[in-house]
């Protein structure tokens, strides 16, 4: 349902929302090492992230990547259509090339309730609360 990228992108959102801030700037260096994702491939995604306002970035000797006050306040949705769109949310549960109301899979009447639930909680949760769950050891991200 996610692409890869967008497994990375929430993974490294919700790490610098735990770990960064305005005064401890992160590299995607450190980041990648500790969400375990390929740190040229989460540079990338980072870019593309502050290049949408979605996280901040910071030049020189201190700079690095952090959500200011704003951007913990969004919502991990937007994370994920900045990198993969609306397009994987439609697609099929199991991956098959060819699904559709007309050619369904085995299980693909059971997925718009799934696939309505996920899209709601991940736009009415911020990423600030996604963050204090981690925070609280309630979830993890790597």
């Amino acid at each position: 349902m996610l692409s890869q990228q967008s497994k990375y992108a929430v993974r490294g959102v919700i790490y610098l929302a735990v770990h960064a801030s305005v005064n401890r700037k992160l590299g995607s260096k450190e980041v990648g090492e500790n969400i375990n994702a390929p740190v040229p491939f989460l540079a990338k995604i980072f870019q593309n992230l502050n290049k949408e306002k979605l996280i901040t970035s910071a030049k020189g000797p201190k700079g690095g990547f952090f959500l200011n006050e704003d951007q913990l306040s969004g919502s991990l949705l937007s994370v994920i259509k900045c990198i993969d769109g609306n397009g994987n949310f439609n697609s099929c549960f199991i991956g098959l090339p060819q699904c559709s109301d007309d050619n369904p899979c085995s299980i693909h009447h059971l997925a718009p309730p799934l696939r309505n639930t996920l899209i709601n909680e991940l736009k009415r949760r911020s990423i600030r609360e996604f963050a204090k769950d981690t925070k609280k050891g309630k979830s993890h991200i790597f």
